[in-house]
C-alpha cells in the first residue's frame, strides 16, 4: 500500500466512523439478543429432543470402546496417523497448538486493508487449508472403525478368529479391511493369498520386531491361536 492509498483509506475509515453506530449500545445489544436466541433454541431442543446420554458407565466391562465426540474426530484421526508413541505428544498437542497460534497472528502478519478474499492470498489460503484439513481428517475420524472390532464379512467358521485378532490389538499396526492402521506392518486383508497357513503361524510364532511373539498364546491356549492363523489364512 502506497501513501496515497493509505491516505484515502485513512479518509474513508473516519467518515465512516464518523456516521456509524457506537458500539455500547448498539453493538452489545445486537450481540445479547443474538446469544439469547441462540441459547433458548439449544434449551428447547434439548426440552424436546433430550439428550443422548448413553447407558451408565460400567467400570468393570471389558467390551466398552471408548469413541470422541465429533468435534474431537479430527485429533482421534491424527493421532491414527502419528503412530510412534514417542510423538504422541506432537499430535495431541503439538500440531494443534502451532496452528491455534498461527490463525491467532494471521491478522498481524496479512494486515492489507483489502476485504476481497481474492486480493488476500494469504489469509484465504490459510482459512481454507485449515478448514479443509479439519474436515478431511473429521470426516476420516468418522468413517474410522472402532479399535477391537473387524467389519470384514467371512465365513461363520472363522468368526472366532476374527475375535481374537480384534482383541489382540493387530488393528495398531496392520489394516484389516477397513478396520486398523495401514502401518508400520503390512495390510493383512489379503494376506491369505500371499502366504500359505504354515507361514502365517511361523510368523505369528516368530515375528520380525516390533511385532510382540503369539508363542504364549499358542502354548497356553491352542485353539485360540488355531483359529487366529485360520482366520488370517482366510483372508484372500
Amino acid at each position: 500500500m502506497d501513501a496515497r492509498q493509505k491516505e484515502q483509506y485513512l479518509r474513508e475509515y473516519s467518515i465512516m466512523k464518523s456516521e456509524g453506530k457506537p458500539f455500547f449500545p448498539y453493538a452489545v445489544l445486537k450481540d445479547s439478543v443474538m446469544a439469547c436466541i441462540v441459547l433458548a433454541v439449544i434449551i428447547l431442543m434439548a426440552v424436546i429432543l433430550g439428550a443422548e446420554l448413553g447407558p451408565k458407565a460400567d467400570p468393570t466391562t471389558t467390551s466398552y470402546v471408548p469413541r470422541p465426540e465429533w468435534y474431537f474426530f479430527f485429533l482421534f484421526e491424527l493421532l491414527r496417523i502419528i503412530k510412534p508413541p514417542s510423538i504422541v505428544f506432537i499430535a495431541t498437542v503439538g500440531v494443534p497448538t502451532v496452528c491455534m497460534i498461527l490463525l491467532i497472528l494471521l491478522p498481524f502478519i496479512d494486515r492489507g486493508p483489502e476485504r476481497n478474499p481474492l486480493r488476500r492470498p494469504i489469509a484465504t489460503t490459510a482459512g481454507i487449508t485449515v478448514i479443509a484439513a479439519m474436515a478431511y481428517l473429521t470426516i476420516e475420524g468418522a468413517l474410522a472403525e472402532a479399535p477391537g472390532q473387524i467389519s470384514l464379512k467371512v465365513p461363520p467358521r472363522y468368526e472366532a478368529g476374527k475375535l481374537v485378532a480384534a482383541s489382540s490389538g493387530c488393528q495398531g499396526c496392520h489394516k484389516i479391511g477397513e478396520a486398523g492402521n495401514a502401518g508400520p506392518g503390512p495390510d493383512l486383508t489379503h494376506i491369505g493369498s500371499r502366504l500359505p497357513r504354515q507361514a502365517i503361524a511361523r510368523t505369528l510364532i516368530n515375528p520380525t520386531a516390533p511385532m510382540p511373539s503369539f508363542a504364549a498364546l499358542k502354548q497356553q491356549d491352542p485353539q485360540k491361536f488355531n483359529e487366529l492363523v485360520n482366520f488370517l489364512s482366510s483372508l484372500r
